[in-house]
């Protein structure tokens, strides 16, 4: 009789199994489990998954997380970019018009291209490729996946450079402002950026770093270009403005109501701020009429007239105006063209006389 000892694999769970002892006699095998007595020292191997099949779960949801991340900031890019190619007004949940201030300034266009289209084509491509890379189609233009990593690496580091750079815009340029889709961009540009370089490896992070170098300058030069070619081109334009101070003409003749309402701003110390140029100006007055208006206290703040590299008179300077007309009534600034109704609703007028 002979015995012999084998030890078997299998080959789809990677696990071992124990050693069997097996005896033939009359050409037949019977296995019979002598692991304890033959080596009772040997554990047993436990079953684990594949490493590769786990990293792909990993990756695969790195990709989803960052298709829906990218997802969200190509429809808040869409609606900006309608907002702005339609010249609509922006709804502004945090700073109340500032938003619209932002949208509508020269540093939201990059070479005469809006900012939020280009940023709706960023989020979308980012989108794109990312689900493709989740979903194992086949990528565009033969790309494997490495490839397709970097591509995402290099976009998102420009996204990230660029928000930077707004960031620090609006802390600066636009000071004591708040716009919640501004900050809300940084936070998933940056997002996509983190989460797209904790995919790639420690080694291949310091071999794409001169990469990501070279694009975060590139991404800063071109908008330091675009935003100093705007400002030379705005300030040739400006160049050719030259106003002399002339006195406008009120002609329509005052209401009890009007007359009454200036004696009453007059008391109480509210002024007018206003530019001789502006055509609101003039329609606030002649609401009040010829006679009210002699009565009200306006301060102009360009007496000398307007022309390039003069600035406002200390009055207006010192009150922060930022806009014509603009009314201070007890230490509240309301901005903008009144009815007469509602400057007696702000001032707290109460004088029995009602409008004719």
């Amino acid at each position: 009789m002979a015995t012999f000892t084998v030890a078997t694999l299998s080959p789809s769970s990677s696990c071992f199994f124990a050693p069997a002892r097996y005896h033939r006699s009359l050409n037949r095998l019977s296995p019979s489990l002598l692991y304890k007595n033959w080596h009772p020292k040997l554990p047993l191997l436990k079953c684990s998954p594949s490493s590769s099949d786990s990293e792909t779960s990993t990756t695969d949801w790195t990709f989803k997380l960052i298709s829906g991340i990218a997802g969200t900031g190509f429809i808040e890019t869409s609606y900006l970019t309608y907002l702005k190619l339609t010249g609509s007004g922006v709804f502004c949940p945090i700073g109340g018009g500032t938003c619209s201030d932002i949208l509508n300034s020269d540093y939201a266009l990059v070479f005469g291209v809006p900012l939020p289209l280009i940023g709706m084509v960023a989020y979308g491509f980012v989108a794109a490729l990312s689900l493709q890379l989740a979903t194992k189609e086949n990528l565009p233009f033969g790309i494997n996946i490495s490839n397709a990593q970097l591509i995402l690496l290099a976009s998102s580091t420009s996204m990230a450079t660029a928000s930077a750079y707004f960031l620090y815009i609006l802390t600066t340029t636009f000071s004591g402002s708040s716009c919640s889709y501004c900050l809300l961009s940084v936070l998933l540009s940056f997002s996509l950026f983190f989460i797209t370089l904790k995919d790639i490896g420690l080694q291949e992070k310091y071999k794409q770093l001169g990469l990501q170098l070279f694009i975060a300058s590139l991404v800063i030069l071109t908008l330091n270009t675009s935003y100093s070619s705007a400002k030379s081109a705005s300030s040739s334009s400006m160049a050719k403005i030259e106003l002399p101070y002339f006195a406008t003409e009120i002609t329509t003749p005052s209401s009890p109501f009007a007359l009454s309402l200036a004696k009453y701003l007059h008391s109480i110390g509210a002024k007018m701020y206003g530019a001789f140029w502006c055509s609101h100006c003039l329609e606030q007055k002649e609401m009040f009429g010829r006679e009210a208006a002699k009565q009200l206290d306006y301060v102009e703040c360009f007496p000398d007239g307007y022309r390039t590299g003069i600035k406002m008179i200390d009055a207006c300077i010192d009150a922060k105006i930022e806009g014509f007309p603009t009314w201070i009534i007890n230490e509240k600034v309301v901005s903008g063209e009144l009815e007469l109704p509602e400057l007696a609703q702000v001032s707290g007028y109460s004088e029995p006389v009602q409008p004719s």
